[in-house]
């Protein structure tokens, strides 16, 4: 399957090496395990590199657009629309939300860059260069995780629902429920589109669901617990950004420390004793 050959090549290399400096044990406790659907395939996690982050970033939205990041955070007073040099972690370029609005998902299509608010029903759009803003459209869900297909911007809302948008107008055009073999996945939140399918953080979780659009099946699992080994006051995994020229899958937190790039790798192969690694 394409969509899960995220930088799987050379897996075999990987795991015959045997430098233990290499290899960590995050931990033998899965919390997430009784979210994860058994009956699809789970992905664990190698670690390619990582990348300096704000750690002061309430991270709502991860982009990766011409070798940058573009983030959305979020709280209220603190939220913001950032362009951040992915090697040193320093913003380059920024805009404050007013106090008033809860900053979420963002999105950067067509040349603009969407984002979305908790709770206030409003959508902004800015020039991707010059972060003006350019429209503000109205919503009456809530605002969560927002990503887009190159046709259509795709929501969440902190259900188990995509919503389906007109990037000109915001207009819905469809809803899909997303469910996996136990009934519906609720609290989809940090959303990416990659290879056709929509990738989609579980709130307060370490888990990532593979959705299927047309149907809105979960069709793979992925497992990143133990990613963050050092919490320090770290909130939830949260962000989600895919370099689709060079196939690099970043992932990080709200106020995590760092960003990482990961390698999925089906979890059995990265089986010892029950336990995990995660290889780097």
């Amino acid at each position: 399957m394409r969509t899960l050959s995220i930088a799987i090549n050379l897996l075999s290399v990987l795991l015959l090496q045997s430098c233990s400096e290499h290899l960590i044990q995050p931990g033998s406790s899965t919390p997430d395990s009784g979210l994860i659907d058994e009956n699809v395939p789970t992905y664990s996690y190698l670690i390619n590199k990582k990348y300096p982050h704000d750690p002061a970033a309430f991270t709502q939205g991860l982009v990766y657009e011409d070798g940058f990041f573009f983030e959305g955070t979020g709280l209220n007073g603190s939220s913001s629309l950032r362009k951040v040099n992915i090697q040193t972690g320093e913003v380059i370029q920024r805009v404050e939300l007013d106090a008033s609005f809860f900053g979420e998902g963002i999105t950067v299509f067509d040349n603009k860059i969407y984002q979305l608010t908790w709770t206030s029903g409003k959508a902004f759009v800015y020039d991707r260069n010059t972060f003006e803003r350019l429209a503000t459209f109205s919503y009456k869900t809530q605002g969560w995780g927002l990503t887009h297909n190159g046709r259509q911007l795709i929501m969440s809302d902190g259900t188990n629902k995509l919503y389906f948008r007109q990037p000109n107008d915001f207009a819905l055009l469809r809803e899909l429920a997303v469910f996996d073999s136990r009934g519906p996945v609720n609290l989809l939140n940090e959303l990416e589109y990659i290879d056709e399918k929509v990738f989609a953080n579980v709130w307060q979780s370490n888990r990532i669901v593979v959705i299927d659009p047309s149907s809105g099946r979960v069709t793979n699992d992925i497992d990143l617990t133990g990613l963050l080994d050092n919490r320090n006051g770290a909130d939830v995994l949260n962000g989600i950004a895919y370099d689709v020229k060079n196939t690099r899958l970043f992932v990080t937190g709200k106020f995590w420390p760092t960003i990482f790039e990961i390698q999925l790798i089906p979890q059995d192969s990265l089986a010892n004793n029950g336990h995990k690694w995660v290889v780097y």
